[in-house]
This record gives structure tokens, C-alpha cells and sequence, in this order.
């Protein structure tokens, strides 16, 4: 069967307040995303980047979510784009940008699937709204967002709500969390593999159980890794570091058991900040990190 990839850049940083993460999209391709996919796919169209501008940082004043109709708005046109790509028969392959991005990822891809689940890859839940959120940073929402939980203009995105259930999400990485996040994932029971998880069991059991349990009840799953799920000593172009991460192999492990086990059908891969990288290493790892994905094998 042909398999065609489409990449969309996501060049936003409106989600939080840390610059650079624009670039995002850009280090990516510069770290040689075309080069390293294009034996594994019979075409690659790099779709370019969606336009955000250099827009004023806005605060609401009702809610005091940062940025939040810029947001609505650009994250409107990029689920538009994966609608797109998707009816079009290729995978989208979004980069970001900050994890808000997966807002509009995700009100254009699970429109195509009756239960999509979603593996959210990061050492972060993301599941804040405006009442539970410290910061008013929607970078920490999407997943929340996701579940129909959050301001009327994001959920809206789409023009439905909303875009997946909780118990088809699975959580790896997780070790900062803030208190209403935890409420929420004892309240929706939604399964996460924390660190603590990770240490005990390792990751091949944890990606066993991860795939079994999705292939189960899921018709298409969808791939949203943040960075910053691994440890910042090898990824440090992230703007939300959080020490004792996962490591770069065992990130590697994950992804080439996703490829076996053929379960992907949507990714993204957020939080690239190139002005607090080294020599673009955090970008370099993506790279390497979605050739796994796709499966890419050493022999």
C-alpha cells in the first residue's frame, strides 16, 4: 500500500510566554525531517508552515487565558489543514510550536474516527482549565480542551465537542502535575504511566499494555509528543523542562514498538525551542525520534 506523509508546521508560540518556540518547525526541517522520512514513505509533501504572524501577547479578561482567541483562531485553521490531509489518504505529521497546537491537531483529525485514542507523550498532563490553570497558558489545556472541558471558543474549534473520550487516553511520562489536573485524572479515570511506572516496570511493558489496551478499543490513534517528556539532559530546547525524564533510548524503544505494532495513524511533535537548544540537538532528536516512529531500522 502507498504511503504518503504530509508535514504541517505549527510555527505558534501563543500558548505560553517563553519565545522560540516558533522556530520550532524550522529546526526540525533544518535537522533533516525530509531526509531521514524519505525512504519510508512513496511521498512526503511539506505542506509549509500555517501563518500566525507576530501578534501582540493578549490577555482575556474574563477568563485570563493568554492569548486566547488568537489561539482559537489559528489552531481553527490548522484542523482545517488535517482535515485535509487526512481525507486525502496521506498521515499528518504536525510540528510544532507549543503543545497548544494539539488543540487544533486533534478537532481535525478525530472528526475521522468513532474512537480515536490518543497516546500523549510528556512529562506534563495538560489537562488545566481556566479555573484550575496557575499560569492562563493554554499549552497546559489541549488535552482538557480535548475532553470538552474548557472555554466555549476552544471547545468550539471544529464546530463539535468533544474530540475524544477519557478512557482512550494514555499518559506517559507524566511527573509534574499540577492539583487539579490529578482531580481530574482520578475523576475521568484516564490511565497514566508516570515515571514512577516507567522506573518500576520499563517501558517495553508499559508500551505492551499501552497497545493492547488502544488496539482494543480504538479505531485510529494519535501520536502527541512533547519534548519534554525526556529528560532535559538530552533534550534541552524544551521551555518546560522537569528533571528525571525518560531517556533517549527508551523514547527510541516506545516509538519502534508503535511502528511494529502499526497502531499510529496521526502525530505531532511539539515543543521545540531551538534558542534554548544546543546546537539543535532537541530538534536533531525529534528527527531521530520519528524515523523510529515510521520505522526506520538499523538493519
Amino acid at each position: 500500500m502507498e504511503r504518503k506523509l504530509a508535514i504541517i508546521g505549527m510555527p505558534m508560540d501563543l500558548g505560553q510566554l517563553r519565545r522560540g518556540v516558533d522556530m520550532g518547525p524550522s529546526a526540525i526541517r533544518y535537522a533533516g525531517i525530509n531526509e531521514r522520512l524519505a525512504p519510508l514513505f512513496n511521498q512526503i509533501h511539506d505542506l509549509g508552515d500555517i501563518a500566525i504572524g507576530r501578534p501582540e501577547v493578549t490577555v482575556d479578561q474574563d477568563s485570563r487565558l493568554r492569548n486566547l482567541h488568537l489561539v482559537a483562531e489559528k489552531n481553527t485553521l490548522l484542523a482545517k489543514k488535517v482535515d485535509e490531509v487526512i481525507q486525502s489518504g496521506a498521515f499528518p505529521l504536525v510540528l510544532g510550536g507549543d503543545h497548544s497546537i494539539a488543540i487544533g491537531t486533534l478537532a481535525g483529525v478525530a472528526k475521522h474516527y468513532k474512537n480515536l485514542g490518543v497516546i500523549w507523550y510528556d512529562a506534563h498532563g495538560d489537562l488545566n482549565t481556566a479555573e484550575t490553570s496557575p499560569s492562563g497558558n493554554i499549552h497546559g489545556m489541549p488535552l482538557a480542551v480535548s475532553l470538552g472541558l474548557g472555554h466555549q471558543l476552544l471547545l468550539e474549534i471544529g464546530e463539535y465537542s468533544p474530540k475524544i473520550k477519557a478512557e482512550n487516553i494514555i499518559i506517559i511520562g507524566a511527573r509534574s502535575l499540577d492539583d487539579g489536573e490529578k482531580a481530574l485524572i482520578k475523576e475521568k479515570g484516564i490511565k497514566v504511566y508516570t515515571m514512577h511506572e516507567i522506573d518500576r516496570l520499563g517501558m517495553t511493558k508499559v508500551m505492551e499494555e499501552t497497545i493492547t489496551y488502544l488496539k482494543e478499543r480504538t479505531d485510529g490513534v494519535h501520536l502527541s509528543l512533547d519534548l519534554d517528556a525526556l529528560d532535559p539532559s538530552e533534550c534541552p530546547g524544551v521551555g518546560t523542562p522537569v528533571f528525571g525524564g525518560i531517556s533517549y533510548r527508551e523514547s527510541h524503544l516506545a516509538m519502534e514498538m508503535l511502528a511494529e505494532a502499526e497502531l499510529i495513524t496521526s502525530a505531532e511533535f511539539v515543543e521545540v525551542n531551538p534558542i534554548l537548544d544546543e546546537k539543535n540537538r532537541t530538534a536533531s532528536i525529534a528527527v531521530s525520534l520519528m524515523g523510529s516512529l515510521f520505522g526506520e531500522k538499523l538493519l
